[in-house]
Parts: structure tokens; sequence; C-alpha cells
């Protein structure tokens, strides 16, 4: 009788065990914004995650960001390594950023069999308008040279946002 009381007991906290890592969280959401880089005339979702729990090495983080213009999410991954403490995702450039609207991301950390660890789910809203940057870079190469498309040779510039967004 003692025998089986020992084993059930064992199984007991074997089980309490497997359950409490399968409910641990390996990472928590730290920040969420937009990116909007004037001088090279992007703007991009920026996603950082802290880690709470050693990952697991050869797995990654895969984040699919709604897309602004529409049609297929826009997904970025990050490898990471077991002494990681934070995970930063950056999106594709994206175009139509509107001023107040709240737009989904879906991150998933994958194991190295690629399957979901775990899946955390969030939105992110822009308190200004992706018209505020201009359609064209304000500068070019290394040196950070007035980008001549944007600064003209009679001493103009034309700042002007680009108008391919969906109404």
């Amino acid at each position: 009788m003692m025998g089986r009381l020992f084993v059930l007991g064992f199984a007991m906290i074997a089980l309490v065990s497997c359950q409490r890592e399968a409910d641990e969280k390996l990472a928590e959401l730290s920040g969420r914004m937009f990116v909007f880089n004037y001088r090279v005339a992007t703007a991009t979702y920026l996603i950082t995650l802290r880690t709470t729990a050693p990952l697991p090495e050869g797995g990654h983080a895969e984040a699919q960001f709604e897309n602004p213009m529409g049609g297929e999410p826009l997904v970025a991954r990050e490898r990471f390594f077991p002494a990681m403490n934070k995970i930063v995702l950056t999106s594709p450039k994206l175009q139509c950023v509107k001023k107040d609207r709240p737009y989904r991301v879906t991150i998933r950390l994958l194991g190295p069999d690629e399957q979901t660890i775990q899946t955390i789910e969030t939105s992110v809203t822009s308190d200004v308008d992706q018209t505020v940057l201009p359609a064209k870079p304000l500068v070019v190469g290394p040196l950070y040279t007035p980008n001549p498309d944007v600064f003209k040779a009679d001493g103009t510039a034309d700042y002007a946002p680009s108008g391919d967004c969906p109404k």
C-alpha cells in the first residue's frame, strides 16, 4: 500500500511539474510602437519582448503584422538563443499607417521543431498619420547627402507624401 501511495504521489508531482512548465511564459510584451524615420522616409512596426524563462536553442520568434495597405500580413522572424533577455521584431517597411487606428500583431515563439511554444496577441496604434513622412528619402548615401529628388537645384524642396493609400 505504501509503495502505491509513493508511486501515486510521485506521478502527481510529475504531472503538476509538467503543467507548470506548459503554462510557463517564455516572454512578455515590453514595448510596441511605430517607428517613423523621416531621414529615409520609412515607417515600421517595432515590437520588443522581455524573456521570462530560458529560450530553447534553435527556436525563433515570428511576428505577423497587419498590413496597413491591406492584403496579407507582413512577417518578421528573429532567431533566439538561450542567453537572450530581449527579443526585438521589426516589420518590413510600411505604407498607409493611419492615426488612432489599432493594427493587429500576432507573435509566436517557436521551438526548433517549428512547434508553437507561446502566442502573444497585441495591437499597435500610431499617434500620427504616415502622411507626416515625405514620399522620398531626405538623404542618400552613407554621408547623409541631401537627396536631389527632394532638394532641387533651384532651391525648392518636394516633401509631398505618397498618395498610394486606399481610402
